[in-house]
């Protein structure tokens, strides 16, 4: 059976960095953020229908990763085993994310927070050093710290089990691995 496995957290607390990183340590795959396509192709000067456009496409390219691991893992998941699929990103990140910009979220994506079914969270921390890049916002430490909270707040609010993953980039692997092998078993 496929568990998926949803990497959250601010921006610049290594979401992307695991997801490859434990791809890779389980020879899976991983499903990439769709909003960083999307603005670099359209731009940061985004509205809040473009969040629902985000929130769309995000869904389809989960999706797609998944109908894809499916098929290629047919046999293993036959054997009886569990295979993850990790996803940088989903309706909880675009919450958030409508929420602090505009103050307000779109019907659609908390639809999905309740219909959408995933096996564990990791939620990154803040405490890894900001990394610039063209489409971060806010590089300030009390910001990020605060939309951790946000976010900290929806994992102890909902069902799903959840991990905390702090500390530098081996530490933040081991600890989700620990997780996962946990989930797996």
């Amino acid at each position: 059976m496929l568990k998926k496995i949803v990497i959250i957290g601010p921006e610049s607390t290594g979401k992307s960095t695991l997801c490859e990183q434990l791809a890779q340590h389980y020879e899976t795959a991983w499903c990439p953020e769709f909003a960083r396509e999307y603005l670099l192709t359209n731009g940061t000067n985004y509205e809040f229908e473009d969040l629902l456009t985000i929130a769309k496409g995000q869904l389809a390219l989960e999706d797609e990763y998944t109908i894809t691991l499916e098929n290629q893992s047919q046999t293993y998941l036959e054997n009886g085993g569990h295979l993850p699929l990790f996803i940088d990103t989903d309706m909880y990140v675009m919450k958030v994310w409508c929420e602090f910009v505009f103050n307000k979220c779109h019907r659609f994506i908390l639809d999905q927070i309740v219909e959408r079914k995933y096996d564990l969270y990791l939620l990154c921390n803040t405490d890894l050093p900001w990394v610039d890049d063209e489409l971060r916002e806010y590089p300030d430490l009390h910001t990020r710290k605060k939309l951790y909270a946000i976010y900290k707040d929806l994992m102890i609010n909902q069902a799903v089990p959840w991990v905390d993953i702090s500390g530098n980039y081996e530490q933040r692997l081991q600890r989700a691995v620990s997780a996962v092998d946990t989930l797996l078993k």
